[in-house]
C-alpha cells in the first residue's frame, strides 16, 4: 500500500507527464509559418498565370476565328467584330476601344486586310497582343505582351518592340 505523500507524487508526475510544453507548441507554430511563407508567394504568382493564360487563350481562339474569315475571302478585311463574333462566341468583340478584361478582345483589321490584329487585358493587369501579318515576306503572327502591369488602356499593335515578351 503507498502512503500518501508517495500517492501525491505519482499524482503529480502523471499530471506533468500530459500535454505539450510551450517550446513543443512555438516550434509547431514554427514550422507552419514557415510553410505558409513558402506557399503564399507560389499560389499567388501561380494565380497570376493562371490569369495571363486565360487572357492568352482568348486572343489564341480570336486569331483562329480570324483565320476562318481570312479563308472564305482570302484577306483580313471581313475580319471584324460582328463576323468573328459569329465565329467565335464564347469571347466578345470590340473593334471601338480597348479591352476591358480576358474575354473582351478588340481587333483591328488594317485596310487591304493584309494584317490583323488583337490585344486584350488579363486579370492580372497584363496587356497581350496577337498580329497576324500575310503580306509576302511578312513576319506571320506574332505574339506580344507588356512585361508590366499597365496603367493605361490596352490597345496597341503586337508588333510594338516595346511589347517584346518571350514568355509566350
Amino acid at each position: 500500500m503507498l502512503t500518501p505523500s508517495v500517492a501525491r507524487r505519482r499524482l503529480v508526475e502523471t499530471e506533468q507527464e500530459r500535454g505539450f510544453t510551450l517550446i513543443e507548441l512555438m516550434v509547431v507554430v514554427m514550422i507552419i509559418a514557415i510553410l505558409i511563407a513558402i506557399a503564399i508567394p507560389t499560389f499567388l504568382g501561380t494565380r497570376e498565370r493562371a490569369y495571363d493564360r486565360a487572357a492568352q487563350s482568348s486572343l489564341r481562339l480570336a486569331l483562329t476565328a480570324a483565320k476562318t474569315s481570312f479563308t472564305d475571302v482570302n484577306d483580313f478585311s471581313q475580319a471584324n467584330r460582328a463576323t468573328l463574333q459569329a465565329i467565335e462566341q464564347s469571347v466578345t468583340f470590340t473593334d471601338t476601344g480597348p479591352s476591358t478584361g480576358f474575354k473582351s478582345v478588340s481587333i483591328v483589321a488594317t485596310p487591304g486586310g493584309q494584317t490583323w490584329w488583337a490585344t486584350v487585358l488579363s486579370k492580372s493587369g497584363r496587356c497581350f497582343g496577337i498580329e497576324d501579318n500575310v503580306t509576302a515576306g511578312g513576319p506571320g503572327t506574332t505574339f506580344a505582351g507588356s512585361a508590366t502591369v499597365l496603367s493605361g488602356t490596352c490597345r496597341a499593335p503586337a508588333s510594338d518592340p516595346s511589347w517584346a515578351d518571350p514568355g509566350w
